[in-house]
């Protein structure tokens, strides 16, 4: 009588996605412990608090938003990246020219010089879209209009996301995937240093 050999069990590789969310929660956690956030949990967002956080998030924007322009040529047209710039959105929320805001940017941003680094940071700002939903509609229920931001891509902000997901499992290769978690690490840890200082 014969029998089926049994097979080892394949090691199951999670998938870049899945590494992101588990390898970067610390840091996630550690960037939504700050005022803006509490404020939020608490359900007293205030107009000069919601206008500090989006101060300090074009800060960071603008300059990560300019080293996605100088790479766009290497990530190509499929990211859709002129549709993921936001930062202008922020300047529309408080009222700012776009020639000049006369707001600080961060002067610590992660790394973003190669495409790995980029794409880790892209997850990091692509996945508060998400959260951003959620965040206008609680500034919505207490009344401060500055929601242009947080209201992300609209009614395409699932499809955008599906869509950077699925680009970013094909990019993230065994020579890759490290880096890109890396960025994603340090791009959370970095932000959060500078939206959360006192």
């Amino acid at each position: 009588m014969s029998t089926v050999p049994s097979t080892p069990e394949t090691p199951v590789v999670p998938t870049i996605l899945a590494r992101l969310r588990a390898e970067t929660r610390p840091y996630h956690d550690a960037l939504e412990a700050g005022a803006f956030n509490e404020a939020l949990r608490a359900g007293a967002p205030t107009p000069t608090g919601t206008a500090q956080f989006l101060e300090r998030m074009y800060g960071f924007l603008q300059p990560y938003e300019a080293a996605l322009r100088a790479h766009a040529a290497e990530l190509g047209p499929a990211w859709e990246l002129p549709q993921r710039y936001r930062a202008h959105l922020i300047l529309e929320d408080l009222g700012r020219p776009a020639a000049d805001p006369g707001l600080p940017l961060c002067p610590a941003m992660p790394p973003l010089r190669t495409v790995p680094q980029l794409l880790g940071a892209l997850y990091v700002m692509e996945g508060s879209t998400l959260g951003g939903q959620v965040i206008a509609r609680q500034l919505e229920r207490a009344g401060i209009p500055l929601r242009r931001y947080f209201s992300g891509y609209g009614e395409r902000t699932g499809r955008l996301w599906k869509t950077f997901g699925q680009l970013l499992t094909v990019a993230a290769t065994p020579a890759t995937a490290d880096d890109i978690v890396a960025s994603a690490a340090l791009t959370f840890q970095h932000l959060a240093a500078w939206i959360n200082q006192p």
